[in-house]
Order: structure tokens, then C-alpha cells, then sequence
């Protein structure tokens, strides 16, 4: 993995009210400490139990001291409410606030901390300051339970770590009629992400000064162990692709500021296969394998989607068109009765050739059809040629997409699902995607709202997650696929 997803630093501050008995913040956040260390979560644990806005001062130069980036607030009995929202506020990291649940039966007197009471307040006061701040959705619990708290808030950290110090760098406008890869750019501005505009020319420019670039071997190299005697079928064209790999991992790197990590969003047709004499596809899946994801089409929210999708997974992504309907006929005789779902729950998941190889059943560099025929009269593949093709893994896996909105709103969704293990017979990188009441999701959220075509995809149900980070950043607007009997607002009731 290339390094461009954070790593997540916990530290935890324990707090307690100045007339509770501070003993049992300090045993019960302890007892956090070595739960944490049983399931591989390492944390810092600050020594300063913070009691008033002094020791509040100091516990958080003590996490900061420790280099941690990601913070959990715990409420050892009920807690100062000043204090322990103004860790929040003066830490500059992303916040998760738990609390203890009580312990014994035999011990309600002097070992009562009441911080099932404390988290009530906690929560107001960050209310009022208006300090965004991870709130499990069960928040009082025992030292496994808020260990396990702590292991789910792991990968929010690091999404919004990473989003804090994102970069999305771009290569030319829009495929004309392409509307729907717009990116108003204040919603971007709003969540801290940086955008850097640059022509395709710019790109062209940079991928000629790399001709002959020693490195271009090696690369050539790994892409040819990767792809197996199998996958490699233009072997020709892997010094190309190695040169603009090279290109696009050098340009990341002299462009990147005062940020940290990058994703671009690049124009990859019509004009790009005839001049650089490939389709980038298989570079670009490249580099969304190792972590820095290259969205198709200029389209700058599927890139963040992506790379919030590496952030939370820790795994490849990839971004896909919502793409056709499953014909009548395979659905009768592949999936009917095999799965149990409704052919309205079903639709292909397609894209020219950007999904990892690694998510591939057996990925193979192929040709841009659909461009073969627009560009070379559907003659033998020449420039079209550098997709990467192949079925989808079969498996769970979570279709979402943040977005901005022409009015410089941010809205988005999150569906779970799984990939069926049912060949596609088709081309490009596709999969047969199956999520629950598809069809009313696809009707009053994605035409609804206005979606556009592209959805990221993570592999693994990471819904929870997801979910959570949108609530951290400020997101209102989070749709979901809504079960049977809990209509949308659109939904028509006498439709049925």
C-alpha cells in the first residue's frame, strides 16, 4: 500500500465529576485500557483524570505529546460537562465519547458512578457548542464493550483523519454530456478537502517528460507478476502503462502541498486512448489497489466515495456505473430459487475496467468495447486497448456515495449487499449485484435525489461505519434502502 491512508493514534482521557469518587474513573478506565489490548487496539491512555478545565489543559497535551491523533473521551461515573466537551473542542481530532456502565449489583453505593446520567449532559453540551463528536449507539457499557466501541470508531478516525488532509487532484473537464460528474466545489471546501484543477494537456505534457524513466522496468515488472501469464495479454503495453503509473505517482507527490493524501479524478475518454495510445484503466486500478484512488470521468465525489471507502475498509475499492438490469432469463434460471431475493433486487454493477485485479475471478487487460467501436469503427483494438476485465468477487459488499449538490448541499447513501457468484457473460469489470429492495431504493433515493450513475463500492458490509462518519461530518441527508413496510416519503402508497 502506497502511503496515503493515515494511520489512527488513540489516545483516551478519562474524566470525573469532582463529587463522585475519582478511584473508580481511574480503575474503570483501566479496566478499558487492558480490554483493548485483548482484542489488538493499541491506546494512550493519558495519566491526568481530568476533573475541571485545568486538568483538561493538561490531559490533552498529554495526547498530543503521545503524537495521537484520534481521541475517546471516557466517562468513568458522570462526569464534568464543561471540561469534558472542551477536550473535544481543544483536542482538533476526531472525538468518541463513551461512558461506564455500573458494575454490581453488591456495589450501588459507593461504586455507582451514574454515567448512563453523566452522557446525558456530555451530549447537550456538545449540542451547544456545536462540537461534531462520535457517539456510539450504545455508549454506556462494560470495559469489552466500549473496548469494542472504541475497535468500531477506529475506522471513522481514519476516514475523517484523512479527509481533513485530502487532496482530490483533476485531469480536464467532463466527458461532454456528462453532467452528472458536476462537483460543486464548496461542499468539498465545507468537509476541508483541496482541489486541483489541471488540463488533460498538463497530464499529456508530464507522461512525454517520462519517457525513458528507469523505473518504467520495474513497474512493467510487478504489473506482469500481478496479471500472471493469464491476465497479461498485451504484454506490449505494460511499459506504457508503467510510464503513466509513474507519471500520475510523481505528480501526487510534487502537487500535494500542505496535504497529506491524494485521489484524483482523472478524463479518461474520448480524447485520452488516441493520444497516450491505451486506456488507463488498469493503472488506475493500480493505484486505487494500493490506496489512492483514481475515479473514472473526472467525477471528484466518486474519488472521495473511493478513497472514504479505503479509509473505513482498509481494503481495495472500486467505483462503479449502477449499471443495467438483470435479463429475465438469467434471472430465471441463475439466481430464482439459488438466492433469495426478487429480480427487482438485482442489477449489474459495471465499469469499463477499474476494479482491482485482486477483486477480479479472473482478470484479464482486454479492450474498451464500447469506445473500440466509437473510435476505431469497431476495427481490430488498437488504442481502446488496456481495460482491466473480468467478473466481480463474489461477496458482501456496500454501495454508497457522497455528493454535493448545485445548491452546495451535501446528501448521500449507504445500501449492503452482495455480489452473487453468477457469471455475468458480459464485459468489463461487472458483477451481479444483490441488495435488498434494490428497486424502491433505486426509484425514491437514487432517481429521487438526483443521484448520479457512479456508486463507490467497499468490499465488506461497512454500512455501520460509513453511516457514522456522514453523522460525524455534519451530514444530514444519509439515505439507506429502506426495509418492506417503511415507505419512502416519495413512495407512492396505492402503487401496489
Amino acid at each position: 500500500m502506497l502511503k496515503n491512508i493515515p494511520e489512527v493514534k488513540l489516545g483516551l482521557i478519562a474524566v470525573s465529576r469532582d463529587c463522585f469518587v475519582l478511584s473508580l474513573s481511574q480503575k474503570r478506565m483501566e479496566n478499558v485500557v487492558k480490554s483493548c489490548s485483548s482484542i489488538g487496539e493499541k491506546i494512550y491512555a493519558a495519566k491526568t483524570i481530568v476533573e475541571n478545565e485545568s486538568d483538561m489543559l493538561k490531559a490533552v497535551n498529554e495526547v498530543k505529546e503521545a503524537q495521537c491523533n484520534a481521541l475517546v473521551v471516557f466517562l468513568g461515573n458522570f462526569g464534568p460537562e464543561t471540561p469534558e466537551t472542551l477536550i473535544a473542542e481543544n483536542f482538533g481530532g476526531p472525538v468518541m465519547f463513551a461512558a461506564a456502565a455500573e458494575e454490581s449489583y453488591g456495589d450501588l453505593i459507593g461504586g455507582r458512578g451514574d454515567a448512563y446520567c453523566g452522557m446525558l449532559n456530555c451530549s447537550y453540551n456538545l449540542g451547544l457548542r456545536h462540537i461534531p463528536a462520535v457517539i456510539p449507539e450504545n455508549p454506556v457499557g462494560t470495559a469489552d464493550e466500549v473496548a469494542h466501541m472504541i475497535a468500531g470508531f477506529v475506522p471513522v478516525a481514519r476516514a475523517a483523519i484523512g479527509l481533513k488532509s485530502l487532496k482530490v487532484i483533476t485531469f480536464g473537464p467532463r466527458p461532454q454530456d456528462f453532467y452528472a460528474c458536476n462537483a460543486p466545489i464548496q461542499p468539498l471546501y465545507d468537509l476541508g478537502i483541496e482541489v486541483q484543477e489541471n488540463s488533460e494537456l498538463d497530464l499529456f505534457v508530464s507522461y512525454k517528460a517520462h519517457s525513458g524513466d528507469k523505473r518504467i522496468e520495474a513497474v512493467a515488472a510487478d504489473m506482469e507478476k500481478e496479471l500472471g501469464k493469464s491476465g497479461n495479454t498485451y504484454p506490449a503495453l505494460l511499459p506504457r502503462m508503467a510510464q503513466f503509473e509513474l507519471t500520475l505517482l510523481d505528480w501526487a507527490e510534487a502537487n500535494k502541498g500542505s496535504r497529506s493524501y491524494v485521489a484524483f479524478a482523472d478524463k479518461c475518454w474520448p480524447a485520452f486512448p488516441k493520444e497516450f495510445g491505451f486506456e488507463p484503466c488498469y493503472v488506475n486500478s493500480r493505484l486505487t489497489r494500493a490506496g489512492m484512488p483514481v475515479a473514472c470521468e473526472v467525477d471528484i465525489y466518486g474519488a472521495v466515495s473511493e478513497y472514504i471507502g479505503a479509509c473505513v475498509s482498509g481494503d481495495a475499492v472500486t467505483l462503479l456505473d449502477i449499471n443495467n438490469s438483470v435479463p429475465r432469463d438469467l434471472y430465471e434460471s441463475r439466481i430464482k430459487g439459488r438466492f433469495d431475493y426478487e429480480q427487482s433486487d438485482t442489477f449489474m454493477g459495471f465499469h469499463c475496467g477499474n476494479t482491482p485485479f485482486c477483486k477480479l475471478s479472473d482478470g484479464k487487460i482486454k479492450y474498451q468495447l464500447i469506445q473500440n467501436r466509437l473510435l476505431e469503427g469497431g476495427k481490430t483494438p488498437d488504442f481502446t486497448r488496456g481495460t482491466l476485465e473480468g467478473d466481480i468477487i463474489p461477496g458482501d459488499v456496500t454501495l454508497f456515495r457522497l455528493q454535493g449538490t448545485a445548491d452546495s448541499k451535501i446528501r448521500c447513501y449507504i445500501a449492503q449487499g452482495e455480489i452473487l457468484p453468477v457469471a455475468t457473460k458480459s464485459f468489463g469489470g461487472i458483477g451481479i449485484f444483490a441488495i435488498p429492495e434494490m428497486g424502491r431504493f433505486y426509484r425514491h433515493v437514487l432517481i429521487e435525489k438526483r443521484f448520479p450513475h457512479h456508486g463507490a463500492v467497499a468490499f465488506g458490509h461497512a454500512g455501520k461505519a460509513i453511516y457514522t462518519l456522514f453523522r460525524y461530518l455534519g451530514i444530514d441527508d444519509i439515505s439507506f434502502n429502506q426495509p418492506k413496510g417503511l415507505p419512502y416519503k416519495t413512495e407512492n402508497p396505492f402503487s401496489k
